[in-house]
């Protein structure tokens, strides 16, 4: 049975591409950026007093950055004409 565009399948070879190196490198370079900024702005309070920084939300600020740059990554990869 031929996938469908909406299906699972259709995404692996997107994602393949996605996590190559070359644009892993790009989406972790942009999680890096955008997180330390996005945690300075949410928790620089207590960052530099040093206590009530819960490890679960800076963790998960770095996460959310690198997750939507990748989905946008796999997104442009399925636009692309297939060969």
């Amino acid at each position: 049975m031929p996938a469908d565009d909406t299906s699972l399948a259709s995404w692996i070879p997107s994602f393949r591409a996605a996590m190559a190196w070359p644009v892993a490198k790009r989406s972790l370079t942009i999680a890096v950026l955008v997180g330390s900024i996005l945690n300075l702005i949410n928790q620089g309070d207590a960052l530099t007093i040093g206590n009530g920084v819960v490890c679960w939300k800076i963790m998960l600020t770095y996460c959310v950055p690198f997750f939507v740059a990748t989905y946008g990554a796999c997104c442009a990869f399925r636009s692309l004409p297939n060969e």
